[in-house]
């Protein structure tokens, strides 16, 4: 896996941010520095849109996080966490982060996803065969799809040199 990075590639990064949330507080106990960690997966190239898809709850203590994001550059897409009858809970951008990414892709040779959810492997085969985007991955391979790390062009693995990729790292 050595994907081709050059400085005129037009990039989209697309965050999974729940993912990586859960990712870096079960390993690590920390939070994920998302600054960090699309300024290595960008590599130097030409950055079209990083998008977070983000999750808003009642109490509204995620708003110091949506700030950070759009500090370092980062668009926000929200979504009311969903509670279910019972107590059940639901936040799910997966399809929505995929629907932006096909939308993107005639714009874009090279399509950063950062989540290990499995879920997108059939997102990465569609980008890769039909639109011929570059699908690269950055998230924590410890807790990531196998299959979907096999997948890709090229993968960042955070698990790698966790201290850089987290705030207040315990480890």
């Amino acid at each position: 896996m050595a994907a081709i990075k050059h400085k005129e590639q037009r990039v989209g990064i697309f965050i999974d941010a729940q993912n990586l949330y859960h990712s870096a507080k079960n390993l690590y106990k920390s939070r994920v520095n998302f600054s960090q960690v699309v300024k290595d997966a960008l590599a130097g190239r030409k950055l079209v849109r990083a998008v977070a898809y983000v999750i808003t709850t009642e109490s509204g203590d995620e708003k110091n996080f949506f700030e950070a994001l759009k500090n370092a550059g980062i668009e926000t897409k929200t979504k009311d966490l969903q509670i279910f009858f019972g107590g059940s809970k639901k936040a799910d951008w997966d399809v929505g982060m995929a629907v932006d990414a096909v939308k993107m892709a005639n714009r874009l040779d090279a399509i950063i996803l950062v989540s290990g959810d499995g879920d997108f492997i059939p997102l990465v085969e569609y980008l890769q065969n039909t639109h011929g985007c570059q699908v690269e991955l950055a998230t924590f391979g410890k807790s990531a799809s196998g299959k979907l790390i096999d997948l890709v062009d090229d993968f960042i693995d955070l698990d790698k040199n966790p201290k850089k990729y987290l705030l207040g790292s315990k480890k």
